[in-house]
């Protein structure tokens, strides 16, 4: 099947956040993909270049590749707006929403669904004894994070109450704001979704077994010790029902395009607790989205053009190119 003319395509990669070198990873691999089904793709990193080239340069498109802070938060996506280029993944609103776990965690509680009890510290809640006391309150162990980082990023296990300072300190290196989050002891499981609205779909479930349960940066991106298990062994019912939530979590957020949602399946009884959502997922060689993908029949390739062919915009812009 012939890839359609998609015009010129730019692959956001790169950008200024902590998750650069992610980024640029993922970004190469797109734009390989899409070469070698003939797109005009070229890549394009905000950090070095400004945004409005994108307009005069004639890109009609672009496939952001970005992670974190200035493209997966809802900047890029307001200028993409402005500018008039149809870009795939979630729109300003929903972007923004879901770099935020805090956010994130009122919206799927509003809607009954399912995630870690949490704290959110900051300004005064900062104060010493404040912090010392957030174990009592979560129980031990329980995990620190800033709430606007991915991959892992600034993210402590927290044993015991001589460590939770240093965690707390460590998170603020990232965000001057600070989650505190019960820790659900079981099996870690990531799902994609694909599509919009009625029309969006659960892709197979991943289970992660990471070393000694610790799925940091490092394994995450750079380690061959992690295993990841597609299918899942779930059982049906439960791969259903996993499915059933990050779709439920997806659109409760307003997503679109595509997204993946991390979960936690607890040990003891068997229930799952949504932990976060990405909108811009990684999609390098050690990613999940393209492994989930290639599990349901979807080649990298035919996963990064399908991704392109629903670049969108929040809002058509009369005499814009949406």
């Amino acid at each position: 099947m012939s890839t359609p003319d998609f015009g010129k395509v730019a692959v956001l990669m790169g950008g200024r956040s902590a998750e650069r070198e992610v980024s640029l990873m993922s970004g190469q691999g797109v734009l390989q993909a899409l070469r070698s089904r003939g797109v005009d793709a070229h890549a394009f990193d905000p950090a070095e270049r400004e945004l409005l080239a994108l307009r005069s340069e004639g890109f009609a498109r672009a496939f952001i590749a970005l992670h974190g802070r200035y493209g997966e938060d809802g900047t890029v996506q307001g200028a993409l707006e402005l500018l008039g280029i149809p870009y795939t993944g979630s729109g300003v609103m929903a972007s923004a929403i879901c770099m935020d776990k805090v956010m994130t965690k009122r919206v799927w509680l509003t809607e009954g669904l399912p995630t870690p009890r949490w704290l959110r510290l900051s300004g005064k809640d900062l104060q010493r004894e404040t912090i010392r006391n957030v174990p009592d309150q979560l129980g031990l162990p329980l995990v620190v994070k800033p709430p606007r980082e991915g991959s892992s990023i600034g993210i402590t296990k927290v044993q015991g109450y001589s460590q939770i300072q240093d965690a707390v300190a460590l998170a603020m290196q990232y965000d001057p704001d600070v989650l505190c989050e019960e820790f659900i002891d079981g099996i870690e499981l990531t799902c994609p979704v694909l599509g919009s609205g009625d029309q969006a779909r659960a892709l197979p479930v991943i289970r992660i077994a990471a070393p000694d349960g610790n799925y940091d940066y490092q394994h995450k991106y750079f380690s061959e010790d992690t295993g990841y298990h597609c299918p899942s062994g779930l059982s049906s019912p439960e791969e259903q029902e996993v499915q059933r939530l990050v779709i439920a979590a997806y659109r409760a957020l307003g997503c679109r395009g595509w997204g993946r949602v991390d979960l936690m399946r607890r040990a003891s009884d068997g229930k799952f607790f949504l932990l976060e959502m990405n909108t811009s997922p990684g999609m390098t060689g050690h990613s999940l989205v393209p492994m989930s993908a290639r599990a349901a029949g979807m080649s990298y390739e035919d996963l990064c053009v399908h991704l392109l062919s629903q670049a969108a915009l929040d809002h058509s812009i009369p005499g814009g190119h949406a």
